[in-house]
């Protein structure tokens, strides 16, 4: 059985300032068609996280379904979709049932039935080769009853204990030691953060400040693979080469330039798990940072070369110089209109966000010259309204809001 683990698309994602990012969404998918029918892929896992939000866009909704349809031209015969903490159950959830005839098995969140996690989907032959426990987002109504007054050492301690009870209640389930005894093969998928491994800017907090965060140790021995979502970066969890993250498919914030970007191909034979292969998945549009004082980000942004890439790039300046933030940005601005005369297609319908300017020797501080409401999160928003607040509430305030955010 091949399989291949993928995670954290994010379809319908707008960058700093609105940026649609469609186009790069859109070259990922049918590169992945194409890969899964060269590979001989016979199941794909998505592991949460398929949209950015939980109300997505007719663009990332048709980006969605049109992949869906055209996979039934491969060799694929399932696909499993679990849904993230950016993603809304219901919105995952509504056309399930229909999805089903297309064996397309969405898990959206924790059904009423709990068994309604395990699936088992058939090989080449029409026998039953691999069973997967596709265990989505758990939210915390999930793993854990609210107990008032509780403090925080507690509730982690709660969390984290919820966490690791629902996935031995999974592994615990009659139809999956049974087949796992007949010599089948065992696959579980989860959203969750990991201890010990490594975010980037663009996650979103998950379990209040990510707490609850689970460890290799927390994943029963059945599973032979755990396909993970929620982190950006592909890694191994506790150096557990069968307990992966995927990572995300492009590059979602700046703080990701430089991560490998790919999706994991995964053979199966005589019930175990006999090959791991990392693809790389191609870029389409690069994300640059040019950094220094005036000078040197003018001559970087003039020499980019910008070959092997199918969209123009989007750069992030700092730059650091004695002038005016007003007389640095009218340079730069010069610069950009000067490349757009001649044509240029490095950099055309760039995107460019200035940090704090400052004078040269200056404490290295970041902070953008201007903002859009684009560039807070949520959690960032609710933080400067409590600065308004008296300081002794804010922090039962926060984790307040931060418990109904996660509802959200």
């Amino acid at each position: 059985m091949r399989v291949l683990h993928t995670a954290d698309w994010h379809l319908g994602q707008r960058f700093i300032q609105g940026h649609e990012r469609t186009e790069e969404h859109r070259h990922f998918l049918e590169w992945l068609v194409t890969t899964i029918q060269e590979q001989q892929v016979e199941v794909l896992v998505i592991a949460g996280d398929i949209f950015d939000t939980g109300s997505p866009s007719n663009q990332a909704l048709e980006l969605y379904y049109s992949f869906l349809l055209n996979m039934r031209g491969t060799t694929c015969r399932d696909i499993v979709v679990v849904g993230g903490n950016h993603d809304s159950p219901a919105t995952l959830n509504a056309p399930a049932r229909l999805l089903r005839h297309l064996r397309v098995h969405v898990v959206g969140c924790v059904p009423d039935c709990f068994e309604d996690q395990i699936l088992v989907l058939d090989d080449a032959t029409g026998k039953p080769g691999l069973v997967v426990c596709a265990v989505p987002f758990l939210r915390d109504r999930d793993v854990r009853l609210s107990v008032p007054g509780e403090t925080a050492e507690e509730r982690e301690a709660r969390i984290k204990q919820g966490i690791a009870d629902h996935y031995a209640r999974v592994a615990a389930a009659e139809q999956v030691w049974q087949l796992k005894d007949l010599g089948l093969p065992v696959l579980a998928t989860g959203h969750l953060y990991a201890a010990g491994a490594s975010p980037s800017d663009s996650e979103r907090t998950i379990h209040v400040g990510n707490l609850g965060q689970v460890t290799a140790d927390h994943f029963p021995d059945v599973f032979d693979y755990v396909a993970l979502g929620h982190l950006h970066r592909p890694q191994r969890v506790g150096g557990r080469e069968h307990i992966r993250y995927s990572g995300s498919p492009i590059p979602l914030s700046f703080s990701e330039i430089g991560h490998p970007k790919e999706v994991l191909l995964l053979e199966f034979v005589a019930g175990k798990l006999h090959q791991l292969q990392a693809l790389e998945v191609p870029g389409t549009r690069r994300l640059i940072r040019f950094q220094g004082t005036l000078e040197e980000v003018t001559s970087g942004l003039q020499a980019y070369d910008n070959a092997g890439f199918v969209l123009p790039a989007w750069a992030d300046v700092q730059v650091h110089s004695e002038l005016t933030q007003l007389e640095v940005a009218d340079a730069l601005l010069k610069v950009i209109q000067e490349l757009d005369r001649h044509q240029l297609q490095v950099l055309a319908r760039r995107h460019f966000r200035l940090v704090q300017l400052r004078a040269l020797g200056q404490e290295d501080l970041e902070a953008p010259l201007t903002r859009s409401l684009h560039d807070f999160t949520e959690r960032e928003v609710f933080e400067q309204r409590l600065a308004n607040e008296p300081e002794q509430g804010r922090a039962e305030l926060l984790r307040t809001f931060d418990e109904l955010l996660e509802s959200l």
